[in-house]
This record gives C-alpha cells, sequence and structure tokens, in this order.
C-alpha cells in the first residue's frame, strides 16, 4: 500500500495514533474526539489534503464509499438513528479547526434537538 507523506503538525496524519474504525486505499474513519452525537464519526482522505475542493475524483469516491461503511455498521449498532447529517467545513471562516479535510457523520436520533455549536468538535 502507498504511504502517504505526513504533515507532522497534523494530528490526523499521525494515524498511528488514531483508533480507526475504518478504512480504504484512500480514506479512513474515526470517531469523533469531541462527539456532538453519540456515534459521531469523522471520514478522512489519508493524503493531507485542506480543502475538500482539492480531493481528487477518486478520493471523493473512496470517502463516500467509507462513509457509507460505517453508516450502515452505526445503523447496526444503534436502531434508534432515523437519519444523518454528513459534511464538511472548508477553512477558518467556516469552522475547520483542522486543516485536513475531514467530513462529519452524525447519527441523528428521533426526538432529539439540533446539535448545540460544536464547541470541542473538531471542526
Amino acid at each position: 500500500m502507498f504511504e502517504y507523506p505526513v504533515v507532522h503538525s497534523c494530528v490526523f496524519c499521525q494515524q498511528e495514533n488514531l483508533v480507526l474504525i475504518a478504512e480504504n486505499a484512500l480514506a479512513f474513519a474515526i470517531r469523533d474526539r469531541f462527539p456532538v452525537r453519540k456515534l459521531h464519526s469523522l471520514i478522512l482522505p489519508k493524503r493531507h489534503v485542506g480543502d475538500s475542493f482539492d480531493l481528487t475524483a477518486a478520493e471523493v469516491v473512496a470517502i463516500f464509499n467509507l462513509a457509507r461503511e460505517v453508516r450502515a455498521s452505526i445503523l447496526v449498532e444503534d436502531s434508534s438513528i432515523g437519519g444523518f447529517n454528513f459534511g464538511t467545513n472548508n477553512g477558518a471562516i467556516a469552522g475547520q479547526k483542522i486543516a485536513h479535510v475531514h467530513f462529519h457523520l452524525i447519527p441523528r436520533r428521533f426526538g432529539e434537538e439540533d446539535p448545540p455549536a460544536a464547541k470541542g468538535s473538531v471542526g
């Protein structure tokens, strides 16, 4: 498997310090360390990319396929989930706190309010 260069100042490039819940050739998934909902997960490219609009077409497909896989495993784990929020923030002004693309996959349950502002969440 190809080894991507590590940006040493990037927490997401330090995969050996992360607990991966799933991966494929171009992407990996972890649980958010500061979840806004139980089982809140992050889907990331293995390559260090700061803006989702700079992802290759292959990376976009890999991320989306991995998100489907993680979504399926979350639904098996928690039958109370009725939907998901799935998205990303691009740039500090948009709330991105770590300059490595990451898509939030946030399970939503019936009867809950909108997630609070993600004060500690890695955006």
